[in-house]
Order: C-alpha cells, then structure tokens, then sequence
C-alpha cells in the first residue's frame, strides 16, 4: 500500500527451502511497507497461447502461485550476503565467486526479506483449446502457440577487455 492504494512492482525473488525471499532497494516503498504489513506475493509462468474459433474460449496455459504471508527483514550484514550469494548461484552457478566482495555499503542499500511459505495456492491450466463442438466447423485456427522462456546468446559490453573472460551460464529457470 501507498498512500491507501495497492501496489504492485516486480522485484527479484528466490527460493530456499521453506521461504521465498524479496530482494531491492533499501529505499523502496514497497519492501518498506511490506516489513510490517501482510504481503500477497504472485507468480505466473505462461506455457501458451490457447486459441479457438471463438474469442470467449481463448485462453492461456499456465502455472502460477500465490503465497500470503507477513515477511521478516534480513538485517545481519553476513546473513544477507549469504541468501544473496545463494540467489546469485540459482541464477549464475559460479558467479558469486568471479565477482569483486560485495561491500558493507552495498548490504545497507540493500533490503532483503524473508517470507515463510506457509499460505500457498498453486493453479495451472494446460491442455488442448475448450471449442464448442458447434464451432469445429468454423473457418479459424484452433490449436496452442507455445511460449518459451530461454537465455539468448551473452553479449559483452564495451568494458570486457579480455578475450580469454566468457560469459556464465545461467541456472536453470525455476
């Protein structure tokens, strides 16, 4: 909430065993807010596209959860960088260890909280188009147009002087 109204702004998350983690900005609104107020954290992975012969059965394949919960702050500096490294290894395997130390000033600008999995939803649609069998005979495409999510091939920027550095490989996407 912001001045009596819902907010919702994407922020980096992770998993580590019974508790998902909020991670940004030490002056963020929302992550202020959040350390003492009931938080409703949501996440969509779409699979596809589902098309019928009529616009009211259009659809999309999907898994998604919600979690309900009251999160608590991470505020020991060696504690905060353990759960960032660990998110760094999802995402990055190795990474952490190429990386200049995060700095003490770093952690301060950084807020990272903690939110038990204890209130969960899951819902998933997949499958086949829902046509009414009335409509099988009308001239429009009926099928499913998947969705990918993938890394592309890494670009360097303009500061990688040395030829021999490669690029990491990312995690595997959860």
């Amino acid at each position: 909430m912001h001045e009596g109204v819902p907010v919702v702004i994407p922020t980096l998350y992770w998993r580590e065993g019974d508790h998902v983690y909020l991670h940004g900005s030490a002056v963020s609104r929302m992550l202020d807010t959040a350390r003492s107020a009931p938080v409703c954290v949501t996440v969509t992975h779409v699979d596809a596209l589902v098309l019928t012969r009529s616009a009211f059965h259009h659809s999309i394949n999907y898994r998604s959860v919600v979690l309900l919960g009251r999160p608590e702050e991470v505020a020991d500096a060696s504690e905060k960088a353990a759960r960032l490294r660990t998110f760094m290894e999802q995402l990055l395997p190795g990474r952490w260890d190429a990386l200049r130390p995060v700095k003490p000033k770093e952690l301060k600008a950084t807020r990272l909280l903690r939110l038990a999995i204890d209130e969960v939803s899951a819902k998933i649609r997949s499958g086949p188009p829902a046509d009414d069998k009335a409509d099988f005979d009308w001239p429009a495409w009926g099928g499913l147009i998947p969705i990918e999510t993938r890394s592309g091939a890494p670009r360097p920027d303009e500061h990688v002087r040395d030829p021999r550095l490669r690029a990491p490989k990312p995690g595997k996407f959860q």
